[in-house]
């Protein structure tokens, strides 16, 4: 075995240049200097005899060898947090630090009614919340930025375990009267797909609209610019079109002072399954499990 091996923190000031891509981006998520971030990368590098990153005044540039030591350190980093884990889950359930990523078209909705009586009843648990797309979400968990992640299935998550929350309708809304007599549902044949709007790419409603309608030609014609549920409904209340929101979205108010119209769209897969997922075989599942019960008591 060799005397000397990489540190922890060697380890995590790689892993964040990789992440950003410039020294003082790196630095600054790492909470230290600049200088302090280079010269640990330096002494990785001696401390391993390779160039790991190629620096000039522009660009950061990771060699091949570089970048397959980056996915080892995230796997290192990743057991060293859950060697942690496994200590902090010996003591009392849901306390000390938990990072969860939760996604846009949940997060304003869901969690102002869940976090007070949270912060009330498990006054120990430090609850670090992360607003991400989908996509990155599930590349901070599996990274080891998030310990769990709230978001919405069907999703590509990768091997994952999960606890179901809610299930989660979607509707359609359009400004009133267009159509003036709106059936009780919204088939999907009825949607206008040149009047469309749906968030950008990387958020999973999109997908789960899209698939909903079952209807291809959507996907070519929907406009994809939303970058918030907040940001449609207010071109929907202006006439702009029409757009897929949650049930949660609309419990939650965000037609509150529009004239817009929402009614469920008509269909036997129109809903997204609301889920909390983590890492398999973690050391904290056990808490994961009673968090999911928490959030499903909100």
């Amino acid at each position: 075995m060799s005397t000397y091996l990489p540190t922890i923190k060697q380890l995590q000031y790689l892993v964040a240049l990789h992440e950003h891509g410039h020294f003082g981006r790196a630095a600054e998520a790492s909470f230290v200097s600049q200088s302090t971030l280079s010269a640990g990368i330096r002494e990785l590098e001696s401390l391993l005899g390779v160039t790991l990153v190629e620096r000039s005044r522009r660009v950061v540039r990771f060699t091949p060898l570089g970048n397959a030591v980056v996915d080892k350190a995230h796997r290192l980093l990743r057991e060293a947090e859950e060697m942690s884990e496994l200590v902090q889950a010996a003591g009392k359930p849901l306390s000390g630090e938990l990072r969860m990523s939760v996604i846009p078209t949940i997060a304003p909705f869901m969690l102002p009614r869940i976090l007070p009586r949270l912060r009330r009843e498990r006054p120990q648990l430090r609850l670090f919340l992360r607003e991400e797309t989908s996509d990155n979400a599930i590349e901070s968990l599996h990274h080891g930025r998030a310990d769990c992640v709230l978001l919405a299935l069907p999703f590509a998550t990768g091997e994952v375990e999960k606890e179901s929350i809610a299930t989660d309708e979607l509707y359609v809304a359009f400004p009133k009267d267009e159509p003036a007599d709106p059936p009780s549902e919204i088939p999907p044949a009825m949607i206008d797909e040149g009047r469309l709007l749906l968030l950008e790419d990387g958020h999973c409603l999109k997908e789960h609209a899209l698939a909903a309608c079952n209807r291809p030609e959507l996907r070519a014609s929907a406009t994809m610019i939303g970058t918030s549920l907040h940001t449609l409904v207010q071109m929907v209340d202006n006439g702009l079109g029409l757009t897929m929101l949650p049930r949660m979205a609309i419990d939650a108010g965000i037609l509150a002072n529009t004239d817009i119209v929402a009614k469920p769209l008509e269909g036997d897969h129109t809903s997204r399954e609301i889920a909390l997922v983590w890492r398999p075989n973690s050391p904290r599942s056990d808490e994961f499990r009673l968090l999911a019960e928490e959030l499903r008591a909100g």
